[in-house]
């Protein structure tokens, strides 16, 4: 794998407004109009790959494998909610994230994410194959 320029402490930071997109409701009615758990996974999980995607050589891309935030306060509509995630740890292929996230007023997240680096080609091949043995 080619990652020289991957190195600790790198890090990415994504936005979002809490609307009637991302709100919890929106899955289901009987749930509340707060900022959706598996939105601010996702947003966290951008973070990390926002960190990472420009110091991958080209080819290469991370993709995320494993996810534990806790969810600590809702968020309203209308409200920012701003995620960043910093590189703590590389092993091989393997890159460890610490994320936070926070609206306007707390912080509403935090958790560790892990990526691992691979080969934009041969993930292709490996899914593309995948389709061929469901679709017969």
């Amino acid at each position: 794998m080619k990652n020289n320029r991957l190195r600790v402490g790198l890090t990415g930071e994504t936005h979002t407004i809490v609307n009637e997109q991302n709100i919890a409701n929106r899955f289901d009615p009987d749930m509340v109009p707060a900022f959706a758990t598996p939105m601010l996974i996702s947003l966290m999980d951008n973070a990390a790959h926002q960190a990472v995607k420009s110091h991958l050589a080209p080819g290469y891309e991370s993709v995320g494998t494993r996810i534990a935030i806790s969810h600590i306060a809702a968020t309203p509509l209308g409200m920012q909610v701003t995620a960043r995630a910093t590189l703590v740890e590389i092993f091989r292929n393997k890159l460890i994230f610490e994320a936070e996230a926070f609206d306007e007023v707390e912080k509403i997240g935090e958790g560790r994410l892990e990526r691992f680096v691979i080969r934009r080609d041969r993930f292709l091949q490996k899914l593309n194959g995948k389709s061929q043995i469901y679709e017969k």
